[in-house]
This record gives structure tokens, sequence and C-alpha cells, in this order.
């Protein structure tokens, strides 16, 4: 049997500001009209004895993963949600330990969410023979065959020169200066680090345990202490913290005399920046690459997206404009690594651009920010049918709530109410309050707050249906 691991656990900063560190790239619909961790999970159809995916993600971005699962009509394994990134290492120890416990040490397919694979027949066959090394004991690693010379990635050089169809790993080397890059591609034998392997789920463990124990045995503490939240396993915060970060080629697969390469030729890509969704995107007549409402005059070779607003560009070249709700990013296309120094930037200065969109999801639905002012702030939020808040309170802000679509179920203090459309209520401010959804489409109500402080950390939870702590405001 094949387990698919999915790590879900990445951040996308150089795809700022549509990819934000609470509603990261692998959640957003980039290559289609499907997110990249829904055809990731898509990609997997057809191929035989693979079974439901094992997902291993951020605990803020579970409820967001969960659903984007279920819009597929499908479910996972489980959802394991790491308290703190500790890099690719820990999160496969993790997800193998898990696999033992189900199954009788099933071959484990690790596959990071956030890339893009075209050619996806040609993805299987190249499963299915990564399968088979794997079966004999190989830790396998899946090389990308090279179009050019990239400085971008990590490459792995093959013992075995020509055409082939296994090879064993001659080394890990990181990422090359142009001139080494053109040097590799013209030998052969070096291919793109794609960040996917195979392996037995023992074998794994025990190449873990020889070369870092330290991360074995806090992996192994973190798992013992897994706990059951909803549908989410919950690692031990504490225990993992202490486990140290890696990724799996520094810690184990460099170090192994077990690591296979086998070549793949799929359409593949990791979608690492801006730049790349212009590659993989149909152009315009003038080399553009259009994404909303956008217009062109005397525009060359540019990738423009539109999300909110009519982007209309004239006369430029090689560009990058990205537009959302509350940021715009220009950039020239060769430059567009560096977006993540304006993440940082973004970071230090303690500003949300850098953590969430004007629309932040939650699991009973999403509110966005519509007007906000001095002792006042006005939302739109949406709650899914049979979904409801948290009964909660305020100590700084009153609220004021116009339906505008469906119907609301209403507490406030000791009264009930239910409110259909162009109907109103008030909620006092310190006032026991819920909102709910009784029916059968979306909720969309108005909100308008009022009152001396107005952030998200104003909110006292006393019951929640969602798991999340009482008394605390959380971001998912």
């Amino acid at each position: 049997m094949i387990l698919p691991v999915i790590l879900s656990g990445g951040a996308g900063t150089r795809l700022w500001p549509l990819s934000r560190e609470l509603y990261p790239k692998q959640l957003l619909p980039l290559g289609s009209d499907k997110t990249m961790l829904q055809e990731t999970v898509r990609r997997l159809d057809g191929v035989a004895g693979v079974e439901s995916p094992l997902i291993v993600c951020n605990e803020a971005h579970r409820f967001m993963v969960a659903e984007q699962i279920r819009q597929l009509d499908k479910e996972a394994e489980a959802i394991i949600l790491e308290p703190c990134g500790r890099n690719t290492a820990p999160a496969v120890a993790i997800a193998a330990f898990y696999a033992l416990k189900m199954e009788t040490d099933p071959i484990l397919l690790i596959l990071p969410a956030d890339h893009l694979i075209q050619d996806v027949a040609q993805f299987h066959q190249t499963i299915h023979v990564g399968e088979k090394q794997a079966q004999q004991g190989a830790l396998v690693t899946f090389g990308i065959v090279p179009d050019k010379a990239e400085t971008g990635y990590g490459y792995i050089r093959a013992e075995r020169e020509g055409d082939f169809t296994v090879s064993a790993v001659a080394e890990f080397v990181e990422k090359p200066d142009l001139e080494t890059a053109q040097r590799y591609f013209a030998a052969g034998n070096y291919y793109w680090n794609s960040g996917m392997f195979m392996f037995q789920a023992s074998r794994y463990l025990e190449e873990l345990q020889q070369f870092q124990p330290d991360m074995f045995s806090a992996c192994e503490d973190a798992f013992t202490s897994m706990t059951s939240d909803l549908d989410f396993q919950r690692l031990d915060s504490s225990k993992f913290a202490l486990c140290p970060s890696n990724s799996i080629d520094y810690a184990v697969m460099e170090k192994t005399d077990r690591a296979v390469v086998i070549p793949l030729a799929a359409g593949w890509n990791d979608i690492g920046a801006w730049s790349a969704l212009w590659d993989v995107h149909p152009h315009d007549a003038e080399g553009n690459v259009l994404v909303g409402d956008v217009l062109t005059e005397k525009a060359t070779n540019c990738y423009l997206h539109a999300s909110h607003r009519l982007i209309a560009a004239v006369g430029v070249e090689d560009l990058v404009v990205v537009e959302t709700a509350d940021a715009v990013l220009v950039a020239q296309r060769d430059q567009v690594q560096d977006v993540k120094g304006i993440v940082e930037q973004l970071k230090q200065m303690d500003r949300n651009e850098a953590l969430l969109h004007r629309r932040v999801n939650r699991p009973w639905g999403a509110y966005e920010g519509v007007d906000v002012g001095e002792r006042f702030q006005v939302k739109r939020i949406t709650v899914h049918p049979g979904a409801s808040l948290s009964l909660q309170k305020h100590h700084h802000r009153a609220e004021h709530w116009i339906v505008v679509k469906g119907t609301a179920k209403v507490t406030c203090g000791e009264k009930q109410m239910v409110l259909s459309e162009n109907q109103s209520t008030y909620i006092p401010l310190g006032e026991i309050h819920r909102l709910e959804n009784p029916g059968r489409i979306p909720l969309e109500i108005i909100e308008v707050q009022s009152g001396s402080y107005l952030g998200e950390d104003d909110i006292v939870r006393l019951e929640d249906n969602y798991g999340r702590e009482p008394g605390k405001e959380d971001q998912s």
C-alpha cells in the first residue's frame, strides 16, 4: 500500500500579497480553479494501491485544510497539526510514526502541497517505479529533468549518466550560481531537487534514528503525547518545540547510502515566485499573463493579476503587478524572488498585511473588513449553513447586526431571536451573545462595531463548537 503524506506547512512569502502567513499559497487556486492542495490530492486519483492522504499542516490552517478536502468529496486519513514549524524531516517522522500505528509498514509518498505537475500520467508511472524501489528498502527521491540552467533549485547528481530509470545518488548540491548551473545542465546527470520522496515508514525512521537521534527521540515523544481534537491530531506543543529543525535532505538523504534518484519529466514547477506563474500560464499575443479584470495597451511580457479592482497597464514590459483588497505589488519579473524582503519589513513593522487578507477565514465562515475609522468598524460576515460563532462577549465594543441574506438565529443575553433579511439587532457592550445560521443557504450580515478598542483579541469565548480555546481568540 502507498500512503501519501502531504506536507502543507509552508508560508509562501515570495507569492505575497496573494499568499499570506495565515492563508499561504498551497491554499490558493494558482494553477487552476482548484487550490494547490486540492490539486495535489486530486493528482493521486487513479494510482493503484494509494490510500487516503495523511496531511501535516500548521495548526492555524487546520479548518481551511479540512474544508478544502471536504470540497473534493474526499476524506483524509488524518490531519496532523504542527504547533510550530520544524521543517520537513520532523514532519515526515511524525507521519511515519502514525503510519506504523495504522498499518503494517506502508510505503510513504511524500508530496509538498504547493507543486504543479502538468503530465499526471507520467507522474503516475514514476510513482510505480518508486514503489518498487521503496519495497526493496531504498529511499527514493524524484529528480526533475531540467530544461534550462536554473539557479533557484538545489540539484541531485546521479551516479549513472545517460538514459536510466533509477540511479544511486552521488550527491546533493546547493543552489548554484549561473556558471555552475550551466555546467550542471550540460553534464546531463544533474537533476532539480523536487522535494518529493518515497520510502517505507520503518526504513525512514531507522535512518533518522541513526543520523539524527535527538530528532528521532523528540518526534517520538511528541507523537506519543498526540491527542485528538475534533477531526485533527494535535501534537504536544512543548515536546515538538524541542525537536531540532531540519529538512529531509540534510537530516537523512545526504547521509544515507540507500538513496536513489528517479528522473521525472512531467511539467513540474514548485511555483516558488510570481515569475513561475508567468512561465506556466498561457500568454496573450504580447506575452502577457492576465488574471482578473485587466486591460493593457502596449504592455509586453507581464504578469498582471487583479483580485478586486481593474488593472490598466500601459507601455510597460517584464513587470509583475498583483492587486489584492489591501495591497498592490509591483516588481520586475526577474527580481520577484526579493518579495520576501517586503514581507520581512511588514513583520518588523507588525503589520497585518504579512499575516492576513482583508477577508479572513474562520471555521464557521469568514469576515471581511469594509470600512474602519476612529471608534467604529464595519465588517461583512458570512456564516456557513448550520454553523455558529462562539458564545462570546466583548469588553470594549458594542455591535449592530443587519441581515442582508439568509436567516440569523441570535442569542443576546437571556433572549433568543430569529432575524430575516433587512432585519437588525443590537448587542450591547459586555453582553453575552452568539450568531448562528439555522438555514440552508449562507447567512450574510453587516456588522457595525463601535467602541474604544476594536481589535480581534477583544473576544472572550465562553463556548465554542470548533475546539478553540475558551477565553482566547486565535487566527484560525
